[in-house]
């Protein structure tokens, strides 16, 4: 029987319920987040810190506001009693770059760096009570980028030396975060001993992973200050930063650019890469055999590129390539029509300053998300409706021809 035959009132639905499933298929990368996590504490540990702190610097250079950054920080080194330069933390020994400063905003500060606090903040699972600005208000169009750093091992790593989150816990809560629609795609890096089987475990899709480290094999610090008396950064962050120094918030460098960057010897370890979750290419035609470039170093011998093998594929499908702005910047691609993505957009490039009060939590909540204003069309605030409309006027127009066809022929 033909589908033209049926009542118009009954196939004409269809019309709009097409359209609408297409439209929310596919998601759009709007949003950039942080989640910087130090999970250690006390004096020793000071370079930890530094990481943390120099992850932050960078993400807030690149266009990422504070109200789109959750810092995890014990907070127990820039005013310890053995800090010669209080209210500072250096990340090298000429201390040429304060990473601390006025305009730093603790979120989780610590005994509030907790593996609970820090599930309960990936899966959305907080009391009402949390403020705003401790919450991870992502959707299904943001992209995440989660650095965690202290001492680990194998498939563990510590917090404040009291409990452990393992990959399984990990893995879990990103699975959590993808069937709640709270992120497009995640990269996550870790710079912990044996830092690779940190992401071991992942199997929900969109997340690229990065670790300092293989199985067996500690994470080295790389430089140490005398008038401090402790090392002040882990040498696999310390040769990143570096690299991010090269980027700015226009770069075309990908993701491959970074990995490719991994020189073994430098940094002492061989660090891993996990894009076999990941849907997009890293990069274009790209010498990955030069990833860890290093003497007696390769890729197949160690493993330690999972997916390398599926870039070739991805490429084929014509997929946008991985830019390293995808996840350290601001997203650019903004509305200019509207007063409040205006605003949005200003908040992206200049960051605000607030100075830190004796309370653990933020001063300020971060920017609400935006809705339509109120002088926007129907159509921009519905994107969806669109379409609709092409195939309303398709099928009347067809609804049209062959109702004419039929009542000619009866």
């Amino acid at each position: 029987m033909c589908l033209f035959s049926f009542p118009f009132s009954l196939w004409f639905p269809l019309f709009l319920l097409f359209p609408l499933t297409i439209s929310n298929a596919s998601s759009q990368h709007t949003n950039n987040w942080a989640v910087l996590v130090c999970s250690s504490r006390y004096w020793f540990n000071y370079r930890h810190m530094a990481n943390a702190l120099g992850m932050y610097r960078t993400v807030k250079r690149l266009g990422i506001p504070d109200s789109n950054i959750i810092l995890m920080l014990a907070d127990d080194a820039a005013c310890n009693e053995r800090n010669r330069f209080a209210g500072s933390v250096y990340a090298n020994p000429g201390r040429h770059l304060d990473l601390y400063g006025e305009n730093i905003e603790v979120d989780y500060r610590g005994y509030e760096v907790t593996v609970e606090n820090f599930l309960r903040l990936l899966t959305g699972r907080l009391p009402p009570s949390f403020p705003r600005s401790k919450r991870l208000l992502t959707d299904s169009s943001s992209n995440i980028f989660i650095y965690l750093t202290g001492h680990g091992g194998n498939e563990f790593l510590k917090f404040q030396d009291n409990e452990e989150v393992s990959a399984h816990d990990i893995a879990d809560a990103f699975h959590q975060m993808y069937e709640g629609g709270r992120y497009n795609e995640i990269f996550f890096m870790v710079d912990t001993c044996q830092a690779n089987s940190m992401y071991s475990k992942f199997y929900s899709p969109g997340i690229l992973a990065t670790g300092s480290s293989v199985v067996g094999e500690n994470s080295y610090s790389h430089e140490n200050d005398y008038d401090i008396g402790v090392a002040v950064i882990d040498s696999y962050t310390h040769y990143v930063l570096e690299y991010m120094e090269k980027v700015n918030k226009t770069s075309r460098l990908t993701m491959a650019d970074l990995f490719t960057s991994y020189d073994v010897p430098k940094i002492g370890s061989h660090p891993g890469v996990r894009s076999d979750l990941f849907e997009r290419p890293l990069g274009p035609e790209h010498p990955m055999n030069e990833y860890g470039r290093g003497r007696g170093w390769t890729v197949q011998g160690g493993g330690e590129w999972m997916g390398r093998e599926m870039e070739t594929e991805k490429r084929e499908r014509k997929l946008t390539e991985a830019l390293i702005t995808d996840f350290f910047g601001g997203v650019v691609e903004v509305d200019m029509d509207s007063d409040d993505d205006l605003h949005a957009f200003e908040d992206l490039e200049c960051p605000a300053s607030e100075e830190l009060t004796s309370s653990p939590m933020k001063a300020s909540s971060p920017v609400a998300p935006l809705s339509p204003p109120a002088s926007s069309s129907l159509l921009d605030m519905y994107p969806f409706l669109r379409p609709s409309l092409a195939f309303i006027l398709l099928g009347a127009l067809f609804a049209f021809v062959f109702s004419g066809i039929f009542s000619t022929r009866s």
